[in-house]
């Protein structure tokens, strides 16, 4: 039975032209099989519609819903009411956005300036292979196939980021270190020695503490904490 359950939001807000910030508690009833987006949603239908915040896809393939609630970063798209009741024990939530990019009203951040540290991971292909000789392919060892997959699940979502206590100390970010070593995996990169200098520079994993937390909070249950200590070791097959 999907008992309603009466929950209060406690939501950091931020205007920006007025550059005022507050805490604004929302009271509501709802099923515990409603998303946070979805009981977002309903507050704006039916208390604020000024109440900003962002989604996309809605099904965790984007990361644009990411925020802090309860202290925890996570896909608001999955945190279902009755889940966030039994995890957190309460009915509050306190709900803040992200603090890896400045705020742009309330629950939205600046995500294009959150990428430009993943942009410096460079995530893409720096020097690709040319096509392998006809009848011929570029083969990947199953056991490497399996973590260059995990890898690419990334959906750069900055809850590790968020979580992470190096993350704003000069550091690029866990995600923007898997981004760059998920490309070592790769067989037709050839730039390895531009990806190592990346790894190897003061924003990059000198910074990681190996508190394990980006693996903790990924929505998507990447071990990140995993690849960074691969990339400290120089393990790539």
């Amino acid at each position: 039975m999907n008992t309603p359950y009466a929950i209060t939001l406690n939501i950091h807000r931020y205007d920006p032209e007025a550059k005022r910030n507050w805490i604004q508690a929302y009271r509501l009833e709802a099923g515990g099989m409603l998303r946070f987006t979805d009981v977002l949603r309903k507050i704006n239908q039916e208390q604020d519609p000024g109440l900003a915040w962002t989604s996309s896809c809605e099904h965790a393939q984007c990361g644009s819903c990411s925020a802090v609630v309860n202290g925890k970063p996570l896909l608001l798209c999955e945190l279902l009411v009755q889940d966030a009741v039994d995890f957190f024990e309460t009915t509050s939530f306190v709900l803040k956005p992200l603090s890896i990019a400045p705020v742009l009203r309330d629950l939205i951040v600046d995500l294009a300036q959150a990428y430009e540290r993943v942009h410096q991971a460079r995530p893409y292909l720096i020097d690709p292979a040319g096509p392998p000789a006809e009848g011929d392919e570029l083969r990947i060892p199953p056991k490497v196939m399996d973590h260059y997959v995990e890898a690419t699940r990334c959906i750069n979502c900055f809850c590790c980021a968020q979580a992470c206590i190096s993350s704003h100390r000069n550091f690029l970010g866990p995600n923007a270190m898997l981004a760059n070593i998920v490309r070592l995996f790769d067989p037709k990169e050839q730039a390895q020695t531009e990806r190592l200098d990346i790894l190897s520079a003061s924003s990059g994993l000198a910074r990681c503490h190996t508190a394990r937390a980006c693996s903790f909070v990924c929505p998507k249950e990447i071990d990140v904490a995993h690849f960074m200590a691969r990339g400290k070791e120089g393990r790539f097959s």
